[in-house]
């Protein structure tokens, strides 16, 4: 069973800084949240360790934890392996939370409903060969000229643009943060294991206090 993620970060020492403390001489012991854990590169460019999968609905990552792990505590490890570090901006919203999101930004239905930008039809030519493909971003006056082999004639192609509006726009953005990738529940314990001893200080400076714990002055609180 893995462990909440804020039990694998370090602590260090630090000032106390509240008011009874007037000479600043006390120091309490805190989390050092600079401390981040990160995957090792070769898992990273091996896809063999993931797999696809699709968020459904309001779930929150321990949810998705517990539904491919059977532990929510693995929460942070749907997080770490598609690099998501702000989670208000980087999970998908519920619904509602999406639906105050697109009125406070674009006030009216009229604004929602404009175009956002224009994206390419698809284009053909007399033998059915792919011209221009569909979906690629363009000006709303957007046309293709080419030499179409079939008809032995120059074709101009007009009228294949589509406009996307605000709201398709911001809802095709927020369905394509449903789509994660997770590490595949044989390799979980390792990288929990790996991420134990990643996050252990090492001794050999004048900070080091224990494996856990370092002094908060002058310190650098990246090693």
């Amino acid at each position: 069973m893995s462990k909440p993620y804020f039990r694998y970060i370090p602590n260090f020492t630090y000032v106390n800084r509240l008011r009874e403390n007037k000479t600043l001489s006390e120091f309490i012991v805190v989390k050092n949240i600079f401390k981040r854990g990160r995957l090792d590169n070769n898992i990273i460019r091996d896809l063999s360790y993931f797999t696809k999968y699709q968020i459904v609905g309001n779930e929150r990552p321990d949810e998705v934890a517990y539904k491919i792990y059977e532990d929510q505590y693995y929460d942070w490890l749907i997080l770490l392996c598609n690099n998501i570090i702000n989670f208000q901006d980087e999970w998908p919203m519920s619904q509602r939370s999406f639906e105050k999101y697109l009125y406070t930004k674009y006030i009216t239905d009229a604004n929602l409903n404009s175009i956002h930008h224009y994206v390419s039809k698809e284009v053909r030519n007399s033998r059915g060969e792919v011209i221009s493909p569909a979906g690629l971003e363009v000006p709303s006056n957007y046309s293709i000229t080419y030499f179409d082999d079939g008809s032995q004639s120059e074709v101009t192609a007009v009228n294949v643009t589509q406009g996307i509006t605000n709201l398709q726009y911001e809802t095709k953005k927020e369905e394509n943060k449903r789509n994660i990738f997770v590490l595949k529940p044989e390799f979980a314990s390792l990288i929990a294991d790996e991420l134990d001893g990643s996050m252990i200080y090492q001794s050999g400076s004048s900070q080091y206090i224990s494996n856990n714990l370092i002094k908060g002055e002058n310190i650098r609180l990246y090693q």
